[in-house]
């Protein structure tokens, strides 16, 4: 015997629903209570702070001057030539590493060597080498000039004196009419000497 249709509808449970559940009258009159106070508490208390009690100053007065890195310079500039360790290539490129031009009492001489660079012979602890040395005076300002000398005459177990950007700018401004590379020894080595 069949059952009727309309008494299995009977026994199935309705489908399943999200509902509504309304958030309760009560929170909502909190929330709305707590954000028109904050807004009357905000309102209440500002008072603009007059530009006085600042202490006057500037975006600019928080820049940080970016100071030339020797290092990077060097790397960048002279280390394919007088490699990381600064001891050069044998016959080829002379060491930097206890050089008598780097070394030397007056840090002018190694900034102006690094300003017009060399081309011919030059003698380096009793080496020669023949080559060329590339001018950097219109790559390097004067602060960089100064790091790069530094940073040579203070490493590889050099430690000469340093110099700075103003006696660059001089060295610069008494070397202005050098338009070629230094001839080697021929011009170089009087330098030493003085």
């Amino acid at each position: 015997m069949t059952e009727p249709k309309f008494s299995q509808q009977q026994r199935e449970q309705p489908e399943p629903s999200e509902g509504n559940r309304p958030v309760p009258k009560l929170v909502l009159t909190i929330i709305v209570g707590l954000f028109i106070w904050a807004v009357y508490y905000l309102y209440a208390t500002y008072s603009p702070m007059p530009p006085s009690l600042g202490d006057n100053r500037v975006a600019a007065d928080f820049a940080v001057p970016a100071l030339a890195d020797g290092g990077q310079l060097y790397t960048a500039n002279c280390v394919a030539c007088h490699q990381a360790s600064g001891k050069g290539l044998p016959g080829v490129f002379p060491p930097l590493s206890g050089s008598e031009w780097v070394s030397a009492e007056d840090p002018g001489v190694m900034i102006k060597i690094v300003l017009h660079g060399v081309q011919g012979p030059l003698t380096v602890e009793g080496a020669k080498y023949e080559g060329l040395m590339p001018h950097f005076h219109d790559k390097l300002s004067d602060e960089e000039m100064a790091a790069l000398v530094n940073h040579v005459r203070t490493s590889f177990g050099n430690s000469a004196s340093t110099t700075d950007a103003k006696y660059v700018a001089q060295i610069r401004e008494e070397t202005k009419g050098q338009a070629t590379p230094w001839k080697g020894d021929e011009d170089l080595r009087p330098l030493l000497e003085q």
